[in-house]
């Protein structure tokens, strides 16, 4: 191509032939590659532009193709215009279009460097135009532009400032009659908006109004941005009502909202954005009156704008969270599943497409967690609800102090909390929901629309402290929060039904603690308000009529007006009947109406309401789970006190339905100590002692020990059961299983709470496979009964009303009731007091850890006797009040010697039972902490392998020698010249330090510990033993794995005694080495003589090591009676070999 004919080219629009030219960018690059190739027919001064012609030719042909490889050209060619050192002629031009090329590839792939060069580039056009320059105003808009995205996509308060200024120096250099004025208008409300949303000012949103209306009023009624300037002017009115609650802000937003919908194209890219706009205010107005019709439209048109916008669009994810939000609200207000499911899909996905750091993930991370604890409330399922925990925490930890949402997201966190602390009872979610919703409120001014219902979330959080603690502090805080929000809320608002309902719960508490009628019936009143407030189409309509008939049945107990009692049976039958059994909720409202119909069958004694107590609260524990156990607990023991009344033949079914509950409450996901907290709190001892009591007395000995069973050492037996038998399972199921009950058995599990819901899970799957429909389920009686196989077992229960043993002979014979008519529990108590003080007059120290040095005879009350006579007493009254009723009937059997396994409970439990015998015994006494721990020592098998003994000594626990035992080297010389044959490790002095001691438990299969040992009191788990320079604590030996263990010797202070307040824990660090893997283990009532030791330990050792044998773990008991018969026949003193007692096989 000749020179004159390119030149022809690049100007002509047709060829000679008569067809049509290319596209302009076709011809720029078909002359730039014609004067490549020719480089002899191209001036200088042409070649200089091609790079700028390329760039503008790559240009037009990306908004033609949309090829991501025009636009990386263009921004290339243009670029190295920028970067010669040729002066380009139209600087301002390139600058501008290389901002707009660098924010479109930004748009499209998201790179950060893109979004900052585009601001460098506005910033660099801006720096070059002169103040004076017309197109200034048009350059600090474009620079406005760019900040804004980039605070959306980094944050930055800066970028949101500095757009603010550009926005309004553009305005400012503007005429009031010049044509872009409205557009600059916008850009400075646009900016002034994304602060509303940072920092919420008042002022900005009056402002940001303000100079929409002025920009709107500035545009022909035909104007193309007609449309957005009305959407725009909407949303400001929108968020304004969102703050200040101005009924007429609603309705402009509305009209205008609905005018730019009419305005724009259905084809139009923006259409999504109107309409996203209208169905948010249409969702404003469902919340302001409850129409469902306006929830309607809001849904569709939702669902219109996300249909309507491409996968890649930017605005995608906002639309889906708004179409999320109105499913939510229907789920609301109808409780259809599907609506539930259709949230959590698109909020996930509305997640999904914001980035990491984007400033609105926060935002969309609170939406998703409220549909995590909606789908937990409906379903119960608790790895919902450690999601919804979780996610709200990130969206509150995203979230700087100063932001207007902050509130909120700190309110949702807090419902969550509130939610975890009524399914798992931990009062650190208590205390962070009550810290996390006062937060909010504190942040919320006074005059904001949202005040009411964080004042409401507020005062229920406050209830549930007062609920816990009894604080009438919190009790008052409650009802003046709950009486706040009802007064800042008006007459026809749909959330006053909520906040009534809410103000009737501490109103019921106040008559409870003063008496005062009034305030039962204004709760009464409340709760009928809420009722009659409420749609019958609504969610929350069964929930309301339950709770009004509970408070017509509260009224009825005080008043006896049988109208008040029918009128509670009607309510709550109205809400079972409302409600699908598969709803969490129904279990609560059966169990409300069994216990008004309580009530009316007294009035009445009517078989049909008789039948219709048991039908309904036996369907209760039935069915599906309640998300709140706790009250479910509570609700089966008032189902037990009535059948006790009125249908005996019902209390073993009532109480199995209660023990049935404790994994709930003792969640295992929970700390040891929250779990021992609930146990206290709740008195499942003495439960379950009433319990088995009511058993015995119907003569349902098997029902009773497989109660008792669940209640005794609850912990413990959860320990247990993180040592899975998964033989039977599939391979997957038992690999799952054995991670899953690791972490939480070693304590490894990054979130326990979690790992604790997903293996719940795993064994309600297994469970469904058959064969396995009782897969680490409470043991039934025949299983329990193995307990017995290699001797008797006597469960001993005390209750005020009766003390009773339970002897499970062998499986093939009936469990046998021991009657000991000849006690009561106060002589029980009585027996515990002396001995406890007997140990103080002898200074030793017992399982409370304190000292006594008081003499008997100087106590009033007691006559002066030694402490042999007193000893002498409470072993006499044992042998004849307790052991020998016992060997009667053994003997009665034919049973005259071997082993007997005591399993002592309540009051019971720390008496030397074993001690009461005379020296002559012909049975070999051990004790157990649960049957199932005895079964779960006796099938292991003991290795063929040369046994490793493992020695610990401490003669004192620091370098100063503090804590000295000097019968401690005696002691290890005793052993070792024993057991010289056989493998032996021996830690003393400064070795015997706890990580040293550790790696000892491991590695020896037979322990034996001389050192001091403390009992914590009130944390058990902290009890401990006392090493060089640091301790070995109950929690850690829990947490650890030991497959050698066979047997432990714990000859250290207090080693077998546990909390007084967890008497049925048996929770001692005897029982924890058990629990850790030991088959059996030797420990003492309280501190042994420190001179006994090397006697003890050369006896006891020298029988079990005998003729260079084996040492059996079967056989440890065998050799403690030898020990300890060798004490006795030496006449030491009772205090010094009574406290020695055997545990385990």
């Amino acid at each position: 191509m000749s020179v004159p004919l390119a030149s022809h080219f690049s100007l002509s629009g047709s060829h000679s032939d008569g067809s049509q030219d290319p596209p302009e960018w076709a011809r720029v690059l078909a002359i730039i590659e014609y004067l490549q190739q020719h480089p002899e027919f191209a001036p200088p001064e042409r070649l200089s532009q091609a790079p700028a012609m390329l760039g503008h030719a790559y240009t037009l042909r990306y908004l033609e193709s949309e090829d991501l490889h025009d636009l990386q050209a263009a921004i290339l060619q243009q670029e190295t215009v920028r970067l010669s050192s040729v002066a380009y002629p139209n600087e301002a031009t390139l600058l501008e279009s290389l901002a707009v090329l660098f924010t479109q590839r930004y748009n499209l792939l998201g790179d950060q460097m893109d979004l900052d060069s585009a601001v460098q580039r506005s910033q660099e056009l801006v720096d070059l135009t002169p103040a004076d320059h017309p197109e200034r105003a048009k350059y600090l808009c474009s620079l406005a532009g760019v900040l804004r995205n980039r605070y959306q996509r980094l944050g930055g308060v800066e970028n949101l400032e500095v757009a603010v200024q550009r926005s309004q120096e553009a305005v400012d250099l503007t005429p009031s009659d010049h044509p872009k004025r409205a557009e600059y208008l916008q850009d400075l409300a646009q900016s002034i908006m994304h602060r509303i949303q940072r920092f919420g000012d008042l002022e900005d949103r009056r402002a940001a109004i303000r100079l929409y209306q002025e920009a709107l009023e500035f545009t022909p009624v035909d104007h193309a941005k007609r449309a957005d300037r009305l959407h725009d002017l909407s949303v400001a009115l929108g968020n304004q009502y969102q703050r200040c609650g101005n009924l007429e802000d609603l309705e402009t937003a509305m009209h205008n909202a609905q005018e730019a919908v009419n305005l724009i194209p259905k084809d139009h890219p923006d259409r999504p954005q109107h309409l996203q706009n209208l169905a948010v205010a249409f969702s404003l107005r469902y919340h302001r009156f409850g129409n469902l019709k306006d929830l309607e439209v809001a849904l569709e048109t939702n669902q219109e704008a996300v249909d309507l916008t491409l996968a890649d669009d930017p605005d995608r994810s906002l639309c889906l969270q708004d179409l999320a939000h109105s499913f939510i609200l229907r789920y609301e207000r109808l409780g259809n599943l599907s609506d539930l499911d259709a949230a959590m899909q698109r909020f996930q996905e509305a997640v999904d497409l914001v980035p990491a750091g984007h400033p609105d993930r926060a935002h969309r991370l609170r939406t998703l967690a409220v549909s995590f604890t909606q789908r937990y409330h409906r379903l119960g399922h608790l790895m919902d609800l450690e999601t919804a925990v979780k996610t709200n925490q990130e969206a509150v930890d995203l979230t700087p102090v100063d932001h207007p949402e902050r509130p909120r997201r700190l309110g949702n966190l807090a419902v969550s909390l509130m939610t975890r602390y009524r399914r798992l009872g931990d009062l650190m979610d208590l205390e962070a929901a009550v810290l996390t919703d006062r937060e909010a409120v504190d942040l919320t001014p006074a005059d904001h629309i949202e005040r009411p219902r964080r004042l409401e979330k507020l005062a229920i959080s406050l209830l549930k402290k007062y609920e816990r603690l009894g604080d009438t502090k919190d009790l008052n805080a409650a009802l003046q929060r709950n009486q706040e929000a009802l007064d800042l809320t008006p007459a026809d608002d749909p959330d006053r039904a909520g906040y009534l309902e809410s103000l009737a719960g501490p109103l019921t508490y106040q008559f409870l603690r003063s008496g005062d009628l009034k305030d039962l019936d204004n709760a009464l009143k409340a709760h009928q308000e809420a009722v009659d407030r409420t749609p019958e189409d609504h969610a929350k309509w069964p929930g309301r009529l339950n709770n009004l008939g509970i408070s017509f049945n509260n009224r009825y107990s005080e008043s006896r007006d049988l109208k008040d009692l029918e009128a509670a049976v009607q309510r709550t039958q109205q809400a079972v009947d409302l409600t699908p059994e598969n709803h969490p909720d129904h279990v609560l409202y059966l169990q409300g109406l069994a216990f008004c119909l309580t009530n009316r069958y007294r009035e009445r004694q009517e078989l049909r309401d008789l039948e219709n107590i048991h039908r309904y609260y036996a369907t209760s524990f039935t069915t599906s789970a309640s998300n709140d156990p706790e009250s479910s607990w509570k609700a089966a023991l008032v189902w037990a006190s009535f059948s006790q009344e009125f249908q005996p033949s019902n209390v073993p079914t009532a109480y199995r339905a209660a023990f049935k509950i404790l994994p709930d409450i003792l969640w295992m996901g929970n700390t040891i100590p929250v779990r021992h907290d609930a146990i206290r709190r709740l008195r499942i001892g003495p439960v379950a002692s009433i319990a088995t009591k009511s058993c015995v007395k119907l003569k349902q000995l098997k029902p009773a020990m497989e109660i008792l069973e669940q209640g005794l050492a609850t912990t413990f037996q959860q320990i247990l059961q993180l040592k899975p038998d998964v033989d039977k399972l599939l391979p997957q199921q038992a690999k799952d299983l054995r991670q899953l009950s690791l972490q939480l058995y070693s304590g490894t599990a990054s979130n326990p709470r979690e790992a604790a819901a997903q293996r719940k899970y795993l064994l309600d799957d297994i469970r469904k496979q058959p064969g396995l429909e009782y897969f680490m389920l409470p043991r039934p009686y025949n299983v329990l009964c193995h307990a017995a196989d290699h001797g008797p077992v006597v469960i001993l229960n005390s209750h005020a009303d009766s003390c009773d043993g339970i002897i499970i002979l062998n499986t093939s014979s009936e469990p046998v009731h021991v009657s000991f008519s000849s006690i009561t529990l106060k002589q029980l108590h009585s027996e515990q007091k002396i001995l406890k003080e007997l140990l103080g007059r002898c200074n030793v120290r017992t399982r409370d850890g304190t000292v006594s040095t008081r003499l008997f005879g100087h106590q009033e009350g007691f006559k002066s006797k030694t402490t042999e006579e007193y000893f002498e007493e409470i072993l006499t009254w044992l042998w004849k009040n307790v052991v020998n009723p016992v060997y009667q009937i053994l003997a009665s059997h034919g049973i005259y010697q071997g082993r007997l396994w005591w399993l002592p409970t309540g009051a019971f439990t720390g008496l030397p039972l074993h001690a009461g015998p005379p020296i002559s015994d012909q049975f070999i006494h051990s004790y157990t902490a649960t049957l199932g721990s005895l079964l779960e020592a006796q099938p292991k098998k003991l290795s063929n392998t040369a046994a490793k003994v493992g020695i610990v000594g401490v003669t004192y626990t620091d370098s100063g020698g503090r804590n000295y035992l000097k019968g401690v080297k005696d002691e290890i010389k005793k052993i070792s010249s024993v057991i010289n044959n056989h493998s032996l490790q021996c830690l003393e002095g400064e070795h015997a330090t706890p990580e040293a001691v550790k790696f000892q438990l491991k590695n020896c299969s037979w322990i034996h510990l001389a050192c001091h040992g403390t009992q914590d009191l009130y944390e058990p788990t902290k009890s401990c033993l006392l090493l060089y320079e640091g301790k070995l604590e109950l929690e850690t030996i829990l947490r650890m794995s030991l497959s050698n263990a066979q047997f432990v010797f714990l000859a250290a202070c207090q080693t077998a005694m546990g909390d007084a307040e967890l008497i049925n824990e048996s929770f001692h660090l005897g029982g924890g080495f058990i629990a850790a893997g030991f088959q059996s283990a030797v420990g003492t009532l309280w501190s042994m003589n420190d001179q006994d030791g090397p006697l003890v330990a050369e006896i006891f050792y020298s029988y079990l090591f005998r003729d260079g044998q084996q040492p059996k773990a079967d056989e440890t008991a065998n050799a403690l009676q030898l020990a300890v018969r060798e004490l006795r026949n030496r006449k030491v003193p009772y205090e010094r070999w009574v406290p020695f007692i055997h545990m385990g096989v």
